[in-house]
């Protein structure tokens, strides 16, 4: 038994007008446009200070800092005030910058251990996105 499909004139409108919309709904965003920029005083671009007070890290700028603790706010999902004191980041008033220190060096050691240069472990390795690292596997859920 062979298939055939008939259309009629009005199935074929139908499914014109259907590929159309979907045509008008997927060009929409392409025709939307930007608000306009408005003209403000040039600035010029805001470095990272240098810093100061690195104990264990083994950079020089201000970028690279900052790219490391990027790394560590995603891997550990905290904000920068969890291990600094807002403000005055050289400040060693917080504790959990002494813990912070102790896991760098710990990663540090691992990764030297592996003798092929390459990051092995970083902080997400154990943290997994939390402040508190995971030690064991979550239960399931059923038994």
């Amino acid at each position: 038994m062979s298939w055939k499909f008939y259309t009629t004139p009005n199935r074929v409108y139908d499914m014109r007008m259907r590929l159309l919309a979907i045509v008008a709904m997927l060009a929409a965003p392409l025709g939307a446009q930007d608000p306009p920029k408005q003209e403000t005083p040039k600035q010029e671009k805001r470095s990272a200070p240098n810093p100061t007070n690195l104990k264990v890290l083994k950079v020089t700028t201000g970028a690279e800092v900052g790219q490391i603790m990027r790394t560590f706010t995603a891997g550990l999902g905290v904000q920068c005030s969890y291990c600094h004191v807002q403000g005055n980041f050289p400040s060693d008033e917080n504790p959990k910058k002494a813990t912070a220190r102790q896991m760098i060096e710990m990663m540090q050691k691992i990764n030297t251990g592996f003798g092929d240069g390459k990051m092995h472990v970083s902080c997400y390795t154990c943290h997994r996105g939390e402040a508190e690292p995971k030690t064991a596997p979550e239960p399931r859920a059923g038994g």
